[in-house]
């Protein structure tokens, strides 16, 4: 298969889920997609990157994150922004259908904002991508350890938060 069509293909079934998983991490749309291209300009570059690669969509993740790190550490301080951009979020998730949906929702993306890059990372690649912990470590290269216990403290964290939103729903 020609490069071109190679890349095409990838960008074409995994774009969204790693477009989802930056803007979880980033918090912010326009970095989201700068980072979604430099991985794509990376891939089109380099296309040897991809030889012998078992698992794609492991493999882009990992490069995803990488890359995320890395505009996190040429930014500095990662935690000035965290708070201000936490609201951004609430674009991931499907229009709410009631009050208290909302409510939940905007509390949910509060929330996540809130934890660690590293907890966020792991929540949102459990529960919106569906990876098992082995294949959480191995793109975003961990133990299988670490990354259940970034995702047992991450849920402990919005378990924490939303419980009062919970009650007071109920």
């Amino acid at each position: 298969m020609p490069a071109e069509s190679n890349l095409e293909r990838l960008y074409d079934e995994h774009a969204q889920a790693l477009f989802a998983f930056l803007l979880n991490f980033t918090h912010n749309e326009a970095d989201t997609r700068d980072l979604l291209q430099e991985l794509f300009i990376k891939l089109a570059r380099r296309p040897e990157l991809l030889k012998g690669v078992r698992d794609e969509r492991a493999f882009l993740l990992h490069l995803a994150h990488n890359l995320a790190i890395d505009l996190v550490r040429r930014r500095g301080t990662r935690e000035k922004n965290y708070d201000q951009l936490a609201l951004e979020i609430n674009s991931v998730f499907l229009p709410a259908t009631d009050r208290d949906e909302a409510a939940f929702r905007v509390a949910l993306s509060k929330a996540l904002g809130e934890l660690p890059a590293e907890q966020r990372a792991v929540v949102h690649l459990k529960l919106w991508e569906g990876l098992t912990f082995e294949e959480i470590a191995k793109a975003l290269d961990l133990s299988p350890n670490t990354a259940a216990s970034r995702y047992r403290y991450g849920l402990d964290k919005l378990r924490e938060q939303l419980r009062p939103l919970y009650e007071e729903i109920k």
